[in-house]
């Protein structure tokens, strides 16, 4: 009884501390989702430059991730030359900017729920790419899958109450970088048995977000910031939401390696319902009965394809499982070989 009691305490312990992890970054991906739409709006805050927000949050995030790295030590540096740097980060860093640049400026134009729909479609553009890249290989039930998630998302599309074509181009380019920068850090970075955590990937990749956001901004909205010399910057509203965004990566790195991807797929799921409802009944956006339907038939697409990536997983770990009896019974084999050919020489010898 007193082990079974024992047991079940542990048990119930790391429940407890996985739904905490869970919810920890529902939170802060939710703050940040909506803080940042408050920031960007017109209809809010009104300060419509997300190139200077992203720009603001990379100073902020590249300053904590260098203290954390460098003088704290907290996480160790991972050892990489220059050559390499260049090769992957910086094309990683490239991408990673694009993707904040557009996706921000998509809050100016679009409702939070309907942006959560579209980013939907991050399976499909994943998936796609990594076809085209040869990381992935084409199956035509996947494709059907993928098909269907697109369909989900065309008629979330349709039945959108406040539809702007340049805040959807917007989206798209933002979930079409994202997803190239995904299958990229498999290729560049992965593939080459370096791995980076959040807080590794914002000490090298946030500083060259930070050089290749300067050039857009010097030419798009530093001329309009010039022109509003009224404007001072509120450090309590940007240093919070900035602190959110670096908490957010911090997160990632705790559910992740807590828990694991699988289970932030799924809080995902949760976190895009909340917006939604949360984008209906605080911000008052219009969500249509369309929009639901288009969004479920998106999101059961979804489960089912990260229900397959869980199988597809559970039967690589059962496949190396049953290798390993084998392995270790070869071993044991040729050590008795061995064994037994050490013994025979000594017997010659005597």
């Amino acid at each position: 009884m007193a082990k079974g009691g024992v047991l079940s305490e542990g048990v119930l312990k790391k429940i407890i501390l996985s739904y905490t992890y869970v919810a920890i970054w529902i939170f802060l991906s939710f703050t940040v989702i909506v803080y940042n739409k408050y920031i960007l709006d017109r209809k809010m805050y009104n300060w419509p430059y997300p190139i200077s927000l992203t720009m603001i949050h990379m100073s902020f995030c590249s300053s904590l991730a260098f203290l954390l790295v460098r003088v704290f030590k907290v996480v160790e540096p991972v050892t990489m030359s220059w050559d390499l740097y260049l090769k992957s980060v910086v094309p990683i860093g490239l991408l990673y900017s694009l993707s904040l640049w557009l996706s921000n400026s998509a809050y100016i134009y679009l409702s939070v729920s309907f942006i959560q729909m579209l980013k939907a479609l991050m399976p499909v553009a994943v998936y796609s790419i990594g076809v085209l890249s040869k990381k992935e290989i084409f199956k035509s039930e996947t494709m059907t899958n993928m098909i269907s998630i697109s369909i989900g998302v065309g008629i979330a599309a349709y039945g959108e109450a406040k539809f702007d074509t340049w805040g959807v181009i917007l989206q798209l380019g933002a979930v079409a970088f994202e997803a190239t920068r995904l299958v990229m850090i498999q290729i560049l970075l992965t593939s080459k048995g370096i791995t980076l955590n959040p807080i590794t990937s914002l000490y090298y990749v946030a500083p060259c977000c930070l050089i290749f956001l300067f050039f857009p901004w010097v030419f798009v909205e530093y001329p309009l910031l010039k022109e509003t010399s009224s404007f001072h910057l509120d450090y309590f509203i940007f240093g919070t939401n900035s602190l959110c965004a670096f908490a957010l990566n911090l997160a990632v790195f705790l559910l992740v390696g807590k828990t694991s991807a699988l289970t932030m797929n799924v809080a995902g799921v949760v976190k895009d319902w909340l917006l939604i409802a949360f984008s209906w009944s605080v911000i008052k956006d219009t969500v249509t009965p369309i929009n639901l339907l288009g969004y479920a038939l998106a999101f059961m697409g979804v489960a089912y394809y990260n229900h397959s990536k869980l199988q597809a997983l559970k039967a690589k770990e059962a496949e190396k499982k049953a290798q390993q009896p084998d392995e270790e019974a070869g071993r044991l084999l040729e050590e008795s070989e061995g064994e037994n050919n050490g013994t025979k020489k000594n017997e010659l010898q005597n």
